[in-house]
């Protein structure tokens, strides 16, 4: 960052090629369109996905939870994931409990109500969005669609690369309406289960160290926000939509499985039914 001081006091023009100044191509740290293991990009696009930081207001969209399935595998596999309770107003006719009063009130019709059966089970979604998880829209927006229709009792929230201080539920006004993490920390009970959804792919850093983020300087790492929210509800799972032959190769998916203490699995229907009966254990 002092560098970057420096090169911003004394470049004059433009440049493109090269490894000093800030500009196009070349081997540069500054700039974009150029190649360098950590280097900090200014606007362009993301060709190899290498930036420490990006100086660049960057906009994700929101996931569509309005898809149609093609296949009903994945409310399937999230099935496993139940447990059926009555709560609320007795709204639905008991029909067994009709016919059995009725029977005993010698043929004057008694009307039983009950509250509708609904599965229980209370999840917190957390998604990764933008970047490289654009590689995965397709197969989060039919799990995001699967999960409203399946949970209903499910709040979701957004995030880039690794949890930090804070989320959002809207990724078009995500600059201006962010929720504290540790406002949901004490807003949802322990018995929530807890679903991060992303392909794990970043710099250790933007894990292991305060200011790892590439968009701003959070102040505590992603590595302890994690362990924070794992705590607080050890009923947790990551799905990684990356192949699960190419997680040895990627150093922060081992990272990630660590945090998670290897409860990680590929966004598969197999993966899917694994993650599923952990929960549900």
């Amino acid at each position: 960052m002092e560098t970057l001081k420096q090169r911003l006091a004394e470049q004059k023009e433009r440049h493109a090629g090269g490894s000093k100044w800030i500009g196009t191509g070349g081997t540069s740290p500054f700039g974009h369109g150029g190649t360098h293991p950590e280097g900090i990009r200014f606007g362009g696009r993301s060709e190899h996905r290498s930036a420490v930081k990006v100086w660049a207001k960057r906009e994700f969209r929101n996931l569509d939870d309005n898809v149609e399935l093609g296949t009903r595998n994945i409310k399937i596999a999230l099935r496993r994931l139940r447990h059926f309770a009555r709560q609320g107003a007795a709204d639905e006719l008991d029909l067994d409990g009709t016919i059995a009063g009725t029977a005993r009130n010698a043929g004057w019709l008694d009307l039983h109500m009950r509250p509708e059966r609904h599965n229980a089970v209370k999840v917190l979604l957390f998604l990764d969005i933008g970047g490289s998880m654009d590689d995965h829209i397709r197969v989060c927006e039919e799990l995001f669609s699967a999960c409203r229709s399946e949970f209903k009792h499910l709040e979701h929230y957004y995030f880039h690369n690794c949890v930090y201080d804070f989320v959002w539920k809207d990724s078009t006004r995500r600059h201006q309406n962010r929720i504290p993490v540790p406002d949901l920390l004490h807003k949802y009970g322990a018995d929530y289960k807890l679903i991060f959804v992303g392909d794990a792919t970043m710099s250790p850093y933007e894990i292991l160290r305060p200011g790892g983020s590439i968009e701003y300087s959070n102040a505590e790492s992603g590595a302890a926000w994690l362990r924070r929210l794992t705590d607080t509800w050890p009923h947790a799972i990551w799905l990684n939509p990356e192949s699960e032959h190419s997680w040895p190769y990627r150093q922060t998916v081992g990272l990630i499985q660590n945090l998670m203490a290897g409860r990680m699995f590929p966004l598969t229907l197999d993966g899917l039914a694994r993650g599923m009966r952990l929960l549900s254990a």
